[in-house]
């Protein structure tokens, strides 16, 4: 058995909508890491996750949750999952007292003083209708229920979407105190790739459907890089490294894949490190040119 358990794999997964499909989706998420899923709007992320959450079913391939099969046969599988969607899964008429009493009633290991405790740390009132919340306090609301009945993993929808600078970042603090527990493990999916690159050990870059890039952030980061040069020079840059290029009246713009090498072929050219953001657009905008795009 490997050192590392992963608490999430997909093995060759597909959905097939016919006007959209999950094509043999394949990734792993170790435990005890923090996961970013990133891809545009559209892309397959919350397509992905309700595959993982049994929502919906797939065609073919394996999704194993804790190292069991997601089949709709291990329910007891959720006992261990908190789920924040970009959008409240709570009736808004009820206040998170109320919710509480249906919640005690729903999970095995609710805690209700964890749960007074979460609300208390994250400002919340308990007699409010959180039809009332804004949408920074519904997100806060659904994190303390997802904390709230020791869920070892937290997986997540967009739930910095929306939010100013300064609630996004008092999430991610939750999220990093989450993490402190060393079996604890989180999917965010997000397309707010600067949010990852604080929090985030591992990205999944899904994008139409298709997994493009899979692996350790850092790595990822250190291999691919902008290089800038004129436009004459950009003719040198072997394809075999270029992920997309732009070229203008003032230059070209090349996001590469391997860095170290072209440091050594091209020591002449300027190489600036991409954020996840960059390489994410790029890679986005290299499937829309090329002919299958």
């Amino acid at each position: 058995m490997s050192e590392i358990n992963n608490v999430i794999e997909f093995r060759n997964a597909v959905k097939d909508y016919g006007d959209f499909r999950l094509d043999k989706i394949t990734f792993a998420v170790p435990e005890g890491s923090v996961c970013g899923f990133i891809g545009q709007n559209g892309a397959g992320k919350t397509t992905t996750i309700a595959m993982l959450l049994d929502i919906i079913g797939r065609d073919s391939g394996e999704v194993l949750l804790f190292g069991e099969p997601v089949d709709g046969k291990h329910a007891h599988l959720r006992e261990d999952v908190g789920v924040v969607f970009d959008e409240m899964g709570f009736h808004e008429f009820l206040t998170p007292k109320q919710i509480n009493a249906i919640l005690k009633n729903s999970y095995k290991n609710w805690s209700e003083e964890t749960f007074f405790e979460n609300l208390r740390k994250f400002s919340l009132p308990s007699n409010k209708k959180c039809g009332a919340f804004s949408r920074g306090m519904r997100m806060k609301l659904q994190i303390a229920a997802a904390l709230s009945h020791n869920a070892k993993l937290l997986v997540m929808d967009e739930p910095t979407s929306g939010l100013d600078p300064i609630v996004r970042n008092e999430i991610l603090q939750i999220f990093r105190e989450f993490m402190t527990e060393e079996n604890h493990t989180i999917l965010l999916s997000s397309h707010i790739t600067g949010d990852l690159e604080k929090i985030a050990d591992e990205v999944v870059f899904i994008d139409g459907g298709k997994i493009v890039l899979a692996g350790n952030k850092d790595d990822i980061l250190e291999k691919h890089a902008l290089l800038k040069c004129s436009n004459e020079d950009a003719a040198v840059i072997s394809e075999s490294v270029t992920v997309y290029r732009q070229e203008g009246a003032y230059g070209a713009e090349i996001l590469v894949n391997d860095a170290d090498a072209c440091r050594r072929l091209y020591p002449g050219m300027v190489m600036e490190p991409a954020t996840l953001e960059e390489i994410m657009i790029n890679y986005v905008n290299r499937a829309k040119s090329s002919p299958a795009g």
